[in-house]
């Protein structure tokens, strides 16, 4: 019996291949016809068992990848001549990119004077780029150069323009509404900076012209961190861990590294337990939530060891930013607090920093910030089908993370009604969400914390978990034309030695036009099976023994490359990079169809590659 159904499988692999290798590229080889049988019916596409990405995934990446890899001027030169900040209201943009300073479609606008700052939006385009890395962990080259462009613009000149700008007290004092000042103490009432004044150069620190190096400006170093932790992941990657530059006040340029950077985080919260400053004498629980995200994640990733120092200042944040009587309940928290002046901003329950705090202290600190959250979900009634709830994206990642299941459900339809999801761009191929502004484009802070629920498999706490560490050696996905070409699906079966890769249409008027990309660190690239749509493909070229490249067009297909890779540690040679751009100078081996048959065989014969496309086989 056993005989019996080896001889078919390699029957079958054999036809396949030698069929693949006569019909058209294009068809992707998935179905044959022979005179002497009818013609069978076959499947278009190979249906995928494996994280894939959704429709609206796919056009939130080519709108970041857009924003990402387009040229604007986020140095000292663009800076001087463009509004920003808390002097750009929505109503008064000059939508027209004029070349000065980030592009306006950077988010400069959401929360002022807080975070109407582009660099918020870095931070927030990152978090579902990391999410989009753990779906598709054999695929990263785009993930990666998203988030090296997004670290990049966060250590220019304008990333910082808040803190090289707003020297000294600010010249509203006196003039602020009694809105604004009706929380703070009588006493610095007209002799006080408001929320969003940085303040750099009051005493006692005086001038601080670093904004890394700074002994307030948290909000600033403590999301780069995040921002440099996450490409560490998505990458694996140690550039910023080498030396590179910041600029500072008047363009002044200073050394430092992503290792450094957590040092000086370890540092300050050693000196301080209550927590840095955030603008000068103002300490934030939110921002300081953020920072501690990123010193958790870096030390997840093993580049440092210092997250330590950060959970002593989660029980400061309990005992000292938070009210919580003897039923558990939250009475109140801190918005910010000011040792110097010597008062803090409480807000009844968890209103206002709540859902900022929960949200970054989610993956570090479950505990707490669950307490935070089902306070919140209490008060808002996101469970209580009897009252109408207002979209809150960062409270669905959380629901989402918990499986607070009714919440998801009423939060995403909160969100579908009143938070205004588009498809927009000339071929509609890219998604954002509009929040009925009338704008040009998606906003993005907002539009980055909702995607990062519409991430399939996203989960905001298992994300920081880093399952994916052994992607770096395992077979990778590399070279391939995106946009043009798009990637669902790239996923290391280690049972079955299988890489499962799906492809789709990313420019519509390219569909069809040839194309190719590589599979490295494979165990063994002359025993590699490449298997499209069905069907065994005949012209793999062997670049080097562990990298091979497979031809194909712009189209939808289903890859299941036999690998032989079960999760053991490789050694890879790497391809020179030039013989790699140029096929034409590489001494590549090509397989014909029988060669390809007779590995298809030895490898269905040992039972390895048992692929979720192929149960009957």
């Amino acid at each position: 019996m056993s005989q019996t159904k080896t001889g078919t499988r390699r029957n079958f692999l054999k036809s396949a291949a030698l069929a693949g290798g006569a019909v058209s590229l294009n068809a992707c080889v998935n179905s044959t016809q022979n005179a002497a049988t009818p013609t069978t019916a076959t499947h278009k596409y190979t249906p995928s068992f494996y994280p894939k990405h959704n429709e609206r995934t796919k056009g939130w990446l080519r709108f970041i990848w857009q924003k990402a890899t387009y040229q604007d001027d986020w140095g000292f030169s663009g800076s001087e001549e463009r509004p920003w900040g808390i002097n750009l209201p929505r109503g008064n943009i000059d939508w027209e990119y004029d070349g000065n300073g980030p592009h306006p479609w950077w988010d400069q606008y959401t929360a002022a004077p807080m975070l109407s700052y582009p660099r918020f939006d870095l931070a927030d385009s990152s978090y579902g780029v990391m999410l989009m890395a753990d779906q598709t962990p054999a695929w990263r080259e785009v993930y990666a150069r998203i988030m090296d462009e997004l670290a990049t613009r966060h250590t220019a000149y304008w990333a910082a323009i808040d803190w090289n700008t707003f020297i000294g007290e600010s010249p509203d004092r006196k003039n602020y509404p009694a809105a604004t000042m009706g929380s703070w103490p009588e006493r610095v009432r007209g002799n006080y900076d408001a929320p969003g004044w940085t303040a750099n150069g009051v005493e006692p620190w005086g001038l601080q012209p670093d904004p890394i190096g700074a002994d307030g400006n948290l909000f600033f170093r403590g999301w780069l961190n995040l921002i440099l932790s996450i490409y560490k992941y998505v990458s694996g990657d140690n550039k910023w861990e080498q030396p590179w530059q910041i600029a500072g006040y008047e363009n002044q340029q200073f050394e430092w590294t992503q290792p450094k950077i957590v040092e000086h985080l370890r540092q300050q919260y050693t000196d301080h337990p209550e927590g840095p400053h955030c603008e000068n004498t103002k300490i934030w629980p939110y921002c300081n939530a953020a920072a501690g995200l990123g010193m958790y994640l870096s030390d997840q990733l093993g580049v440092t060891n210092s997250y330590g120092v950060f959970e002593n200042w989660v029980e400061f944040m309990r005992d000292n930013y938070m009210g919580i009587n003897d039923q558990q309940q939250i009475e109140w928290m801190t918005m910010y607090y000011d040792p110097l002046a010597d008062f803090k901003i409480n807000l009844p329950g968890t209103l206002g920093p709540g859902g900022g705090v929960a949200f970054y202290l989610m993956p570090q600190s479950t505990e707490i910030a669950t307490q935070i959250y089902e306070a919140t979900a209490n008060a808002q009634g996101w469970r209580d089908p009897r009252r109408e709830i207002q979209p809150n994206a960062l409270g669905l990642v959380m629901a989402k993370a918990l499986g607070d299941h009714t919440a998801v459900s009423r939060l995403s339809a909160a969100a579908e009604r009143y938070s205004e999801p588009r498809w927009f761009g000339d071929e509609m191929d890219k998604f954002g969400w509009w929040f009925n502004y009338g704008e040009p484009w998606p906003r993005g802070q907002g539009s980055g914390q909702l995607m990062i629920s519409e991430i399939a498999e996203g989960n905001w706490i298992d994300a920081f978990k880093v399952k994916h560490l052994d992607k770096y050696t395992a077979p990778t996905l590399e070279g391939v034309d995106y946009p043009n070409l798009g990637v669902d699906t790239a996923w290391n079966d280690k049972d079955n030695g299988v890489l499962n890769i799906g492809t789709y249409v990313g420019d519509r008027n390219l569909a069809g036009q040839q194309t190719s990309w590589r599979i490295t660190n494979l165990p063994n690239a002359n025993e590699a099976v490449v298997i499209c749509d069905g069907a065994t493909i005949s012209d793999v070229e062997i670049v080097d023994g562990n990298t091979i490249r497979i031809p194909t067009d712009i189209g939808q297909h289903q890859y299941q490359i036999y690998t032989g890779y079960f999760g053991q540690e490789l050694a890879v040679t790497r391809p020179d990079s030039t013989a790699v751009a140029n096929a034409a100078t590489v001494a590549v081996t090509k397989r014909t169809a029988e060669q390809n048959a007779r590995a298809a065989e030895s490898v269905m014969a040992s039972g390895a590659a048992q692929c979720p496309c192929c149960p009957s086989v």
